[in-house]
């Protein structure tokens, strides 16, 4: 795979210190574009390689590994894909998409980690309670949060990967969904979400005394209209984790989307949903770009991918005991490289030239005792 000529980590080291100087973003937010800064640098430090066979000599710098980082989702990916893949129940799965309103996203920016866990909160509260008054079962589902749209606006959503399955008050494993096509009545399922968010938003900026502030904003979420998308379900559990995959180590913009960047400017490829999906570029200034990256850096050790009901690691680890239908698969303990070898086949140790040996660390190179940072740290305010 050829490298791109333009990064992320391009469009920070040049316009890092104007953003920082115009927006103040807070610490947390400075530290990942460090962090996207100086990945696979000198700064980091790595390895000598050397072939075992030909000879190549090569050297590799260490990754930044935050979750923020273009560069370092791949491998993370094809792991997590595997891992749900061993766990998943055998059954059709359906694929959710809960949107919140734009009319949301100035109280969303006023504290996004109170936000996403009230969203989360509000998404599996829904599903679990159409599963009961519908079916009469405990549901499950794995949520992924998106914030993004393809201009890299702020765009929060949820993504559910949903079994055809629940568990009933006779303890017994029971299928749900008509003909596989019909899960729960999108509309019933969209006003109840709207319902449910909203209240305890307003709940909340009641107690913190800001219900005034966010009035207008609450007012006009209200008189819009929410939609739940439902996909119907595939054939396969594997066909559907495979395609949510794409989504679960994303960050807000891929290096392969940025086409060129000047001294002020940044131009990149969206796709426009309104113009049936045509891949259009679109030019900002390199200090909007990291402006709208930093709208999706997620609060520090805030949890993106999360598991309810009988998706739970809890509900299983109990099944394990009780019942034989379901069984929980504990992994030997391997490396990342070995990891993705057994996964797609590819060698991470393979030697590029010659193909046939091995690539042998020879020297370890250290990471720079004080590599450069882009400003101090300021504490983020929020309510």
């Amino acid at each position: 795979m050829t490298r791109p000529k333009l990064e992320v980590a391009d469009v920070v080291r040049s316009f890092a210190q104007s953003f920082i100087e115009q927006h103040q973003p807070n610490g947390y937010q400075k530290r990942v574009l460090n962090a996207i800064s100086l990945c696979r640098t000198a700064a980091l430090g790595g390895h000598l390689y050397a072939c075992d066979n030909c000879g190549l000599i090569q050297i590799s710098y260490n990754s930044c590994r935050n979750r923020h980082c273009p560069k370092c989702q791949g491998s993370n990916q094809a792991v997590w894909v595997d891992e749900l893949l061993q766990r998943a129940y055998p059954v059709q799965h359906y694929h959710l998409v809960f949107t919140v309103p734009e009319a949301l996203n100035t109280v969303c920016m006023a504290d996004n980690r109170w936000f996403y866990n009230l969203l989360f909160d509000a998404v599996w509260q829904c599903l679990r309670a159409f599963g009961y008054s519908k079916y009469g079962v405990e549901t499950g589902a794995v949520c992924l949060l998106h914030t993004w749209g393809q201009n890299l606006s702020l765009h929060p959503h949820i993504h559910c990967l949903m079994p055809a399955l629940g568990y009933d008050l006779r303890q017994k494993f029971k299928p749900i969904g008509k003909k596989g096509s019909f899960l729960f009545p999108v509309r019933q399922l969209s006003m109840s979400f709207k319902g449910r968010l909203l209240a305890a938003v307003k709940s909340h900026l009641k107690k913190c005394n800001h219900l005034q502030e966010f009035k207008p904003a609450l007012e006009k979420a209200y008189a819009s209209e929410w939609v739940v998308f439902c996909q119907p379900s595939f054939a396969k559990a594997e066909h559907v984790i495979r395609y949510l995959g794409q989504y679960t180590h994303r960050v807000a913009i891929s290096n392969n989307r940025i086409l060129s960047m000047d001294d002020k400017y940044v131009t990149f490829n969206m796709k426009d949903y309104a113009d049936n999906a045509r891949v259009k570029p679109l030019t900002i200034s390199g200090v909007e770009f990291l402006r709208r990256f930093c709208l999706h850096i997620l609060p520090k050790s805030f949890v993106r991918i999360r598991y309810f009901g009988i998706c739970s690691s809890r509900f299983r680890a109990r099944m394990l005991v009780k019942d034989e239908e379901v069984k929980m698969l504990v992994s030997k303990q391997t490396s990342k490289a070995e990891r993705v070898f057994q996964i797609n086949g590819f060698d991470l140790f393979c030697c590029q030239a010659c193909h046939k040996g091995k690539m042998v660390a020879l020297v370890v190179i250290p990471r720079t005792r004080s590599p450069d940072t882009l400003l101090p740290a300021k504490s983020k305010t929020s309510f």
